[in-house]
């Protein structure tokens, strides 16, 4: 199959890369099938959660262990007991980033990550509970070199 995207034209893809997300996005309920596109020179940590039923639809996500190694997403019993697992641990997290210029101006959503398991590509987006994680955490604030990182 093939499908027009928002930041790399005609792709094809195989009904088994579509992420199923039985409950949408936050904000984009009705949308329910993405592939997971990565950007050329990322090493797969920066990717575009592209919806499948609408082309101008896509998300830039991180892998949030690519910046906080020590990240540590705790799933509700609910959550983990939707998707199948029992430890958080099973699955694949990404988190949404909201691009800006500069791009250290930037900002990552690690309160509320994409959640993607790994053998069913069944997905949803949860709001972490009593956790240290904000909505907004500056790109520019997980540098090595001085600042104060955010995990």
């Amino acid at each position: 199959m093939q499908i027009d995207t928002k930041y790399f034209g005609p792709v094809e893809y195989e009904e088994g890369d579509l992420l199923r997300f039985p409950n949408g996005l936050f904000g984009f309920e009705a949308e329910h099938s993405f592939l997971l596109l990565p950007f050329a020179g990322s090493n797969g940590s920066l990717l575009s959660l592209q919806s499948v039923s609408t082309p101008a639809l896509a998300f830039v996500v991180i892998d949030p262990f690519s910046l906080c190694p020590d990240y540590t997403p705790a799933l509700s019993p609910e959550e983990l007991r939707f998707l199948g697992v029992k430890e958080s641990g099973e699955l694949g997290y990404y988190v949404l980033c909201v691009v800006k210029e500069p791009v250290s101006e930037s900002t990552v959503n690690l309160r509320c990550p994409v959640v993607i398991h790994p053998d069913d590509h069944t997905a949803i987006q949860v709001i972490l509970e009593d956790t240290p994680y904000h909505m907004r955490h500056r790109l520019g604030d997980f540098s090595h070199g001085g600042g104060a990182s955010p995990c």
